[in-house]
């Protein structure tokens, strides 16, 4: 599963560590104790949007481009685990042979589909 407030801390904490700050200062500028800066930064705490505009201004980086990396990453955690979804139902699929008995050659070669025992199977070329 995919857990937002990891990504949103990794992002916070490239910010800082790219910016040579430490979280002593960043907490101090962003008036939140440095414990619960480290938490947020570690994917432990929810940020709030009040406490994520703090953050930010102290790390001097617009909200909006700090959430743009967060969605980038999501699609990237997203894709990664699709294809590892797909890798983990390959496996649970009959045999090849069996797959283009019920799907015929000459499909497009972006990938093809079918039903075996009633599961639907879908082959993508590599």
């Amino acid at each position: 599963m995919i857990i937002l407030r990891r990504l949103l801390g990794d992002v916070l904490r490239t910010r800082r560590q790219d910016q040579g700050r430490t979280l002593r200062e960043v907490s101090a500028a962003a008036r939140v104790s440095l414990g619960y800066l480290s938490e947020v930064e570690r994917g432990q705490k929810e940020a709030s949007s009040e406490l994520l505009a703090s953050i930010c201004a102290a790390l001097d980086v617009p909200m909006s481009e700090v959430l743009r990396e967060v969605s980038d990453g999501l699609i990237l955690a997203e894709a990664e685990a699709a294809v590892r979804d797909a890798a983990l139902r390959e496996t649970a699929l009959p045999e090849r042979s069996s797959l283009s008995t019920v799907i015929p050659p000459g499909q497009p070669p972006a990938g093809r589909a079918g039903a075996v025992d009633g599961r639907v199977a879908v082959e993508v070329a590599a």
